[in-house]
């Protein structure tokens, strides 16, 4: 889309963040049907429709500007949001190519990058970066190369070294967590990372994600959707910082969670990098209010049917416990009983 930012919104203290009627329309609902169970869900990262949140690699929009603030707001305050092991260089420098490239060419009037073989000139418009720079010479940016292009991108990003048949965390960016922690899984497995999903490992997915991760293609990106709730539109629920957020759970009512209430929805995308042979997975969160989802009639009776019969296990998981119920009340007056039309698409 052709953003028009909101620099002033904020996703802490005051909450201003709001999304536009446009930025609801194209908001990623993650339910294609009355119901929600686990599954591996992925598929080819192509093209979307146009002004649609897969148009692109990259999803730039209204919200730019002040999620690269929150970002800077988390690393001055903790550091070790970003993390990459010493062998993990070459990778970052794949992770700066494919982000600088994919911008420039997706967004020509917010981003540009020339080339004079490995003397690279990038600009930044909205953030007002100018950086020449000699490509893989680490001295001649201000940051490692991840952290430099992390900081002007939304979304996280963790970069998997692949060897002994298996997909190592060794490097990553991460300030908008849904309750885990970079510092924690540094070093972990694929599996020993997602360690502590219940049901998804019975299920076998997490056995047929890597192994399909395993021989992801270089120019061939994956994708898929994960979901989970927020009190406040809250980037930065890390374990971190639980004892900023964590206690927000038990203010909600069914009179209030459609203020308070978000669906926090993740756009996960996968790609095999070129040098490294590692894999960068990008974890783009948008955040919808339950007022805002309720303005689209089939999305407010779809969720409502969602949770309401949401599975116990993924209630607990999803840190849900004490304010589901109040959003399943709140959602129940929108949700007449009607059928709803099969897919995410407002109706």
């Amino acid at each position: 889309m052709s953003a028009i930012f909101k620099p002033d919104e904020t996703f802490r203290d005051d909450f201003s963040y709001r999304n536009s009627p446009a930025a609801i329309r194209r908001f990623p609902m993650p339910f294609p049907e009355d119901r929600y169970m686990y599954s591996v869900n992925i598929e080819p990262h192509l093209p979307g429709a146009k002004g649609s949140v897969t148009e692109f690699a990259f999803d730039v929009d209204e919200h730019y500007v002040a999620e690269c603030r929150e970002r800077e707001l988390v690393l001055a305050a903790e550091p070790l949001r970003f993390q990459a092991l010493p062998h993990m260089m070459s990778a970052q420098w794949d992770c700066l190519e494919l982000l600088m490239e994919s911008l420039a060419r997706d967004y020509p009037a917010h981003f540009s990058l020339a080339k004079q073989g490995n003397r690279w000139h990038w600009i930044n418009r909205p953030l007002g970066l100018d950086q020449q720079f000699i490509f893989g010479d680490a001295d001649t940016l201000p940051r490692q190369p991840l952290d430099y292009i992390g900081r002007q991108a939304q979304g996280d990003f963790v970069v998997m070294d692949q060897r002994e048949d298996d997909l190592w965390t060794e490097a990553g960016m991460v300030t908008a967590q849904a309750d885990w922690s970079l510092d924690f899984d540094i070093g972990m497995t694929f599996k020993e990372w997602h360690g502590p999903v219940p049901l998804a490992h019975e299920m076998n997915v997490f056995d047929r994600a890597l192994k399909y991760l395993l021989n992801l293609r270089l120019g061939q990106p994956v994708r898929r959707l994960n979901w989970t709730m927020t009190v406040h539109p809250r980037l930065d629920t890390s374990p971190e910082t639980y004892p900023q957020w964590g206690p927000d759970r038990a203010r909600v009512t069914a009179q209030n969670a459609g203020d308070l209430v978000n669906l926090r929805v993740e756009l996960q995308g996968l790609w095999r990098l070129p040098r490294s042979n590692a894999v960068l997975f990008g974890i783009r969160c948008y955040l919808i209010s339950m007022n805002e989802l309720a303005t689209v009639p089939k999305w407010a009776r779809r969720m409502h049917r969602v949770l309401e019969d949401l599975h116990p296990a993924l209630v607990d998981y999803k840190g849900l416990t004490r304010y589901r119920d109040a959003v399943v009340e709140w959602l129940a007056p929108y949700d007449d009983g009607s059928p709803t039309t099969p897919g995410t698409a407002p109706e």
